[in-house]
């Protein structure tokens, strides 16, 4: 069988179709099989990310229409990468989430896992499509999904979450097919690469507009400040996986789509600044909020806010540095912080309360689990020996490379900010005496296989960053030369 970047797509959304008609068959289907799927997907990533790091680039034709008439699927190293990135975590989320609570029981599993797989899904459609409608199409499978999941438990909160997020999910939607209907009647394709060789012609003022519509729509997409305001609410009301997901997936896609088209598709001078500046606003605006936060999933809601707002500055800086900086925090922030929402899901589901009081002390009853989180929490942070350190430190270097010094004290402040909350949290569960008292839920065989290999990887990676450095390089390379990106779509 010849594997094909359709795959990513086509795989989990069968699954999806099929989950219903096999839970009849098999009870436990709805279970099993977006397992399968998913680790399906992991394999065949390794397998294209080989096969681009040899051929350099893959263009799919979808029905054999040739770009830039047809549909075509594109695999670089950069989105080879995101793609792959998106396919492990998924497979881990669903390891953790193998029977987690009441979130998969009884007959609502099968409905869970059929938008878990459409999010997934889309997500990497979002990341492998050239065609800019397609890419459009793909992001409201995600919205859509991602309302569903944030209102899952039909709680009050939860519902008014998913409403909000609907809302502004459905202004992005709006923006977006404006912007796309501009560009289109301006250069007269869909195709990226297209579009990209022949914006030169497009009239500055249409450039601008349609580039506004670009950054709002895809600015909220991204959950950059202020177009941010459905982030804490969804993350904080979904369920504990699917606030993994969000960050481990949604986020990804979102920022990628912003940076593809931002990349590629524009020629716009000052563009970069403006990422810088909104990229800076959002992490100072996240941190100082959750700094101030008292309920856990929302304190971690605006730290990972925070963190794409570090992405968008490195994405800003534009040097090949800076988005090799800029894509390994990528990186670091999906399996961070799924990492962090895993562990913390745990110590909610011990003590029925997210609030950040009732984790005082809870290192007693969850000793690995307290670990896990604490190394979470410091990798974030920045520490060495962990991976989160290795990101930071190379977008800091990239701008003192451009000679930024009031950004390098500016992010260096936020930090502080940043370390003196996850200093507070781990130090209420190792030294604050217990005020809740905590029932005793251990974690399961299966969570602590996710929990511990995502551990092992910001450990690994902390200490040996060259097991990964080559590819994060090239995948930076990849999107930063965009006559190379043209060619290889039209040829």
């Amino acid at each position: 069988m010849v594997i094909s970047p359709v795959h990513y797509i086509v795989a989990p959304l069968l699954a999806a179709f099929a989950i219903p008609l096999l839970s009849k068959v098999y009870k436990d289907a709805a279970r099993v099989v977006p397992g399968i799927v998913l680790f399906y997907n992991m394999i065949i990533s390794f397998v294209l990310m080989k096969e681009v790091s040899e051929k350099g680039f893959i263009s799919e034709v979808i029905a054999g229409w040739q770009a830039p008439w047809g549909i075509n699927l594109v695999l670089t190293p950069f989105t080879a990468f995101l793609a792959t990135m998106v396919s492990v975590l998924g497979f881990a989320i669903w390891l953790y989430g193998f029977r987690f609570k009441r979130t998969l029981k009884g007959g609502v599993v099968k409905y869970y896992e059929i938008l878990q797989m459409m999010m997934i899904a889309g997500s990497i459609g979002v990341i492998i499509t050239g065609d800019i409608f397609n890419m459009f199409v793909f992001i409201e499978i995600v919205g859509i999904t991602a309302y569903s999941l944030t209102a899952f438990y039909r709680e009050r909160n939860g519902a008014e979450a998913g409403f909000k997020y609907l809302f502004i999910g459905s202004l992005a939607s709006s923006f977006l097919l404006l912007a796309i209907l501009i560009i289109y009647t301006q250069t007269g394709t869909l195709n990226m690469a297209q579009i990209a060789e022949r914006m030169a012609d497009v009239p500055l003022s249409m450039k601008f507009i349609s580039l506004i519509f670009f950054l709002v729509a895809l600015g909220i997409e991204a959950e950059m400040f202020p177009l941010n305001g459905w982030a804490p609410d969804a993350y904080s009301q979904a369920p504990s996986p699917t606030s993994a997901t969000f960050a481990a997936v949604v986020s990804v896609a979102g920022v990628y789509a912003l940076v593809r088209v931002v990349f590629t598709l524009f020629d716009v001078a000052g563009v970069h600044n403006y990422l810088i500046v909104m990229g800076f606003v959002t992490m100072l605006v996240a941190e100082i909020a959750a700094i101030s936060q008292k309920d856990l999933k929302r304190m971690l809601a605006y730290s990972s806010v925070g963190q794409v707002g570090l992405v968008l500055i490195a994405f800003g800086i534009g040097s090949e540095l800076a988005v090799f900086g800029a894509i390994f925090l990528m990186l670091n922030h999906a399996v961070i912080k799924s990492l962090l929402f895993m562990t913390g899901s745990y110590f909610i589901y011990n003590t029925d309360d997210k609030r950040l009081v009732a984790m005082n002390g809870i290192h007693k009853k969850l000793p690995y689990v307290s670990a896990l989180f604490s190394i979470a929490a410091f990798a974030i942070v920045g520490f060495p020996p962990f991976s989160g350190f290795w990101s930071k430190f190379y977008i800091l270097t990239s701008a003192a490379d451009k000679e930024m010094i009031y950004l390098i004290v500016g992010i260096l402040l936020v930090t502080i900010i940043e370390l003196v909350y996850y200093l507070r949290t781990v130090g209420r569960i190792y030294f604050a005496k217990e005020e809740v008292e905590a029932a005793e839920h251990k974690p399961s065989k299966n969570a602590l296989v996710a929990m511990t290999l995502l551990t092992a990887f910001i450990i690994v990676i902390g200490i040996y960053p060259d097991l990964i450095t080559d590819y994060l390089h090239n995948a930076a390379m990849s999107l930063l030369d965009k006559a190379n990106y043209i060619q290889e779509v039209l040829k």
